[in-house]
């Protein structure tokens, strides 16, 4: 037996004045909670009538079934079958009904007591657009209906289930009569008797409660919603940076862009080409139209007659028109066979972005909303775009630099001498340490009555070396990262003298006391701020440090100085009484792998990186480094500059308050 009305509908039409509200279905777990908790927690002894869409639904209750069964003999429970569930008789009534029946559709629970009346009386809506109405598991689920506390509305609907069950299970009719005389007689009120809640507010607390799930809900769809947008960009940019890692072809790449703009965005027409900011017309050969949108694919495209590809080319940023139509520059600066490509393209919103690298510009993604349909853009949707066309620029830049092959042949020749040099030099620099390692650990490991303080020398010597070692390889890495580019700068504004005092400490944590010449610092407390990374920063002043220390004996002094020099830069010195370098060689110092004395006559450790590094570090802040010196043993200078943060008048106080403490954030691998 299948019934096809709803029983929402049937008691809506017998209560024309009453209307449906909506609610979700973890607010409807909890009604439902709230009411079988009234019965186990009441000395009442009621009738209750529960209905669920699936057997499944039923199981993950069904232990509280069984003790509100201890309560009372007339508890009647509805749903689909799916394994177990049928129509019995025991401690209480199942009811089973068909998958096809209406009820499978709805969720009730009524429960009728004789000093109290709860009704819930919900149908799913299948047509909602949040949430998925098939998932069991989906707390989103919608449902509309009646949750009341007045008992005519209650009794009514109690008496619309207990005929259905009286359809489903005839056996059960005098049992349902009973029922029908007990709780569904008229119920006459007394001065004693409790007045009826109103019948839109059954209990003040719990409809707050409700309320507040209800907008829980609603938040948490609103996230869902974020989410699948946020996991459909990143999605994007999945397969972009996958197209481009599988193949340098230009062609492969951009068609894979469009198609994924297209998808996301919902476009009628996504397209990209190549161009420059001089070019007087772009053939269209990558684009991605909608099923109603017309392809243009093999066009000309004009670019010097179209004014908005000159504001972004003058700009160089993204430029959306949301109706091309009512722009000036349509209606005045438009050329009419520019108005005439327009018009065969249907175009009414208009979004451009450039395709840049460094300032230049590759080319242009263009995304179309044609015939009535005006474009509606988010950030998100600017951000994906944004990133789709960074993700290009740097294919396109790729392809290029693959295509020229001799500027790549003269790269791999320099990489060749650069590995010519690496091997002589770490050939030397490797083989020391390890020998000395080496024959530490064999001599402990076969001289057991070796004295404890020679023991100790042994593990000190190897430790030593092996610390030798790990700065090497560690300024190899620092290098090829620098060089790569691929070094995360974050720039902060800083008090030079802190760097300084950083720098000093790392140098000396690494350094026997004794061993070390005298450190002087002469900077001034009230020079300006500088704006840079302070870990880079760090970095220099420590290398240096360092290579004074190696140059200069134990009773000479290293002295660090920073002024202002007048261009907007501060200078800082650390000069020593050391060694010294030849003028002849002042310049050349800084290159990768210079040795003074020769890779394999060398008095000190190192293989000619550090100078190289902080170079690097000191050029990609916008500053320089050089050296001084009059000679042989008569000491060096090293100089850099760091750019002087310019602060506003306006600003000023408040910005030395909130100088930023250098080194407090760690590189990997460094």
């Amino acid at each position: 037996m299948s019934i096809q009305t709803s029983v929402l509908t049937e008691l809506l039409y017998d209560l024309p004045d009453w209307r449906s509200q909506m609610y979700f279905k973890s607010s409807l777990v909890a009604l439902s909670h709230a009411m079988e908790d009234r019965i186990l927690a009441s000395s009442d002894v009621p009738l209750a009538i529960a209905t669920f869409q699936q057997e499944r639904f039923y199981r993950q209750e069904a232990h509280r079934y069984r003790r509100i069964a201890k309560k009372t003999q007339q508890l009647y429970v509805l749903a689909v079958p799916e394994t177990d569930f049928k129509n019995h008789s025991g401690d209480y009534e199942t009811i089973a009904f068909e998958a096809t029946d209406a009820l499978a559709r709805e969720w009730h629970l009524i429960v009728l007591g004789e000093n109290y009346a709860n009704c819930l009386i919900c149908r799913e809506r299948t047509s909602g657009l949040e949430g998925n109405p098939g998932s069991a598991m989906d707390s989103s689920r919608r449902f509309e209906g009646i949750w009341t506390s007045n008992r005519h509305v209650t009794v009514r609907a109690a008496e619309l289930l207990l005929d259905r069950i009286a359809i489903y299970r005839p056996e059960l009719a005098k049992k349902i009569e009973r029922a029908k005389k007990r709780y569904l007689k008229s119920k006459r009120k007394t001065r004693s008797s409790p007045p009826e809640l109103d019948a839109t507010s059954p209990d003040p607390f719990v409809n707050r409660l409700v309320n507040y799930l209800q907008v829980g809900q609603h938040k948490l769809i609103k996230a869902y919603k974020k989410m699948e947008l946020q996991e459909q960009r990143e999605r994007s940019i999945h397969l972009m940076t996958a197209a481009i890692r599988r193949s340098l072809d230009p062609d492969i790449i951009l068609q894979v862009a469009v198609e994924q703009l297209g998808r996301a965005l919902g476009a009628c027409r996504s397209l990209v080409y190549q161009c420059g900011d001089r070019d007087e017309i772009a053939t269209i050969a990558y684009d991605f139209p909608s099923p109603h949108s017309t392809s243009l694919k093999g066009k000309q495209w004009p670019l010097q007659q179209n004014p908005f590809f000159q504001t972004v080319v003058e700009t160089q940023e993204c430029l959306f028109v949301r109706d091309v139509r009512e722009t000036p520059q349509f209606k005045e600066r438009g050329n009419p066979q520019w108005k005439k490509t327009i018009a065969e393209a249907a175009i009414v919103s208009w979004l451009l972005m450039p395709v840049l690298y460094q300032g230049r510009l590759l080319g242009m993604i263009e995304l179309h909303y044609c015939g009535e349909n005006f474009g509606q853009w988010r950030s998100e949707d600017m951000s994906l775009v944004e990133a789709i066309a960074n993700q290009i620029g740097v294919a396109l830049i790729q392809a290029e630099a693959y295509a020229n092959l001799e500027d790549l042949n003269e790269q791999l020749e320099a990489l060749d001498r650069t590995r010519a040099n690496l091997v002589a030099i770490t050939g030397h620099e490797l083989r020391t340490p390890l020998s000395t390692i080496q024959v530490c650990l064999e001599s402990l490991a076969t001289e057991p009555d070796m004295s404890p303080e020679l023991r100790q020398v042994m593990l000190n010597t190897a430790l030593s070396d092996a610390e030798r070692m790990r700065k090497l390889i560690q300024d190899f890495l620092t290098l090829s990262k620098l060089e790569s580019g691929r070094v995360d700068w974050n720039p902060e504004v800083l008090s030079i003298r802190e760097c300084i005092e950083l720098g000093i400490s790392n140098n000396s944590a690494r350094k026997s006391p004794e061993d070390m010449p005298s450190i002087r610092m002469a900077v001034e407390g009230d020079l300006p701020l500088v704006k840079t990374d302070g870990e880079w920063l760090v970095e220099v002043v420590a290398k240096l440090l360092d290579n004074a220390c190696k140059f200069t004996s134990a009773d000479g002094e290293i002295l660090i100085e920073a002024k202002a020099n007048g261009n907007g830069l501060l200078e800082v010195t650390v000069a020593d009484t050391g060694r010294g370098i030849e003028p002849s060689r002042l310049e050349t110092v800084f290159d990768r792998f210079y040795q003074e004395e020769g890779a394999l006559q060398r008095t000190t450790g190192g293989v000619g990186l550090g100078l190289a590094i902080c170079r690097q570090i000191t050029q990609r802040w916008g500053g320089k480094i050089w050296a001084e010196s009059e000679g042989k043993d008569k000491g060096s200078q090293f100089h850099f500059t760091i750019p002087i943060f310019e602060t506003p008048p306006s600003r000023a106080k408040k910005t030395s308050k909130t100088t930023s403490k250098p080194g407090r954030r760690s590189r990997k691998n460094q």
